[in-house]
């Protein structure tokens, strides 16, 4: 049977015209650095915990995921009601998005960053608002002050920024937030916030107190290794947590992920270890990356951002041979994720090799 071109229903077109969103994919033999996961499995006490949670799969689970959230709440110091559960962060910026921007409105954010990003207002109706990053890929935050208007309802930032590996300082937010309307909602994004090294990064939660119209939000995806799972959650003012439930899909996160999500908590000393090693790593890819050359910023996620250019797709190539099957956004560069140890030296080999290939081609763009 022949699958037919055009729906044969009324759709909206801006919905049928949005690119799918694209998961990082594994080569057999090879090491998968392409969707920023945790290389380590579950912590110690996480695989039981999600294991005794699937007696009761017969039974829906508590939507809300009351003892997750007090259990956070109680971490951060503040109210359960402040606390929102979701299917993974990028779910609950979308009820976020929904929540507050609708036909006519915008959602200003940096780009490139997170790909997700362009979909959520398309969702909701809205209108997004790049903002181009800076030469060194960073927010340009004083650009994205002045591209507020009267119809902007949301602006992300997201730091460490996916896939540029870039943070926002403590004073570049300071003076962000001094030329934000106090009734404008500021998403921020913190999805690899545990893998933050440089003392000058902002840190959301301690300054929720001081910005009525602040959300933060994070994982348990990254650092905490549940990617399969999707749990994330959101910490900002009642109010608007209020809404962003009202958005949301009802029970959307599991009992096994609430339960994995509780005992990850336990484990805060295996945790950082886990993180300390990723970052050891990291610092190792980072300098032989600089030693050949590439100008890279320095990475604060999981991740190293390479600026290939129009080269990108030749570069992926090339580090494709060497079995590293990392993320490229042509026609801008390569994010390539902290995997295993033993990923580290086949890494640098293919990106020497992408080095010698494209400085000996005459016409080829520059990419470092």
């Amino acid at each position: 049977m022949d699958v037919p071109e055009t729906s044969p229903v009324k759709l909206r077109p801006e919905i049928v015209a949005l690119p799918a969103y694209r998961q990082g994919k594994a080569v057999e033999g090879g090491f998968k650095l392409s969707a920023n996961e945790n290389p380590f499995p579950p912590l110690p006490g996480v695989l039981k915990a999600a294991q005794d949670a699937s007696e009761v799969l017969h039974r829906y689970p508590n939507g809300h995921a009351p003892e997750l959230s007090a259990r956070l709440a109680e971490r951060f110091g503040v109210s359960s009601e402040q606390v929102i559960i979701g299917a993974g962060s990028v779910s609950l910026l979308a009820q976020l998005v929904i929540a507050a921007a609708g036909v006519g409105d915008e959602v200003v954010y940096s780009w490139r960053s997170f790909e997700a990003y362009p979909l959520l207002p398309v969702m909701s109706g809205a209108t997004s608002v790049k903002v181009p990053n800076r030469a060194d890929h960073g927010h340009d935050l004083p650009a994205m002050a002045k591209a507020i208007t009267e119809r902007t309802r949301l602006v992300i930032v997201c730091t460490p920024n996916n896939p540029t590996s870039t943070i926002v300082t403590n004073r570049e937010f300071a003076e962000f937030m001094a030329q934000v309307p106090r009734d404008l909602l500021v998403i921020l994004d913190e999805a690899y916030a545990e893998f933050v090294t440089d003392p000058d990064a902002v840190s959301g939660i301690p300054l929720l107190s001081r910005y009525p119209n602040l959300v933060v939000l994070r994982t348990f995806s990254k650092a905490y290794g549940l990617a399969g799972l999707r749990i994330g959650y959101g910490i900002g003012p009642v109010p608007v947590i209020d809404a962003a439930r009202s958005a949301s899909i009802p029970l959307a996160v599991t009992h096994q992920a609430q339960r994995a999500a509780m005992a990850s908590l336990d484990q805060e000393a295996e945790l950082l270890e886990r993180v300390a090693h990723i970052a050891k790593l990291r610092t190792t890819i980072w300098n032989g990356l600089l030693a050949q050359g590439w100008t890279v910023p320095e990475p604060q996620g999981n991740f190293v951002w390479l600026s290939t250019g129009e080269n990108t797709d030749a570069a992926a190539t090339i580090l494709l041979s060497h079995g590293i099957m990392a993320r490229p956004f042509s026609p801008e560069g390569i994010r390539i994720s902290i995997g295993e140890s033993e990923s580290v030296d086949k890494l640098l080999a293919s990106t020497q090799e992408i080095v010698d290939l494209l400085s000996n081609q005459p016409d080829a763009q520059p990419i470092l």
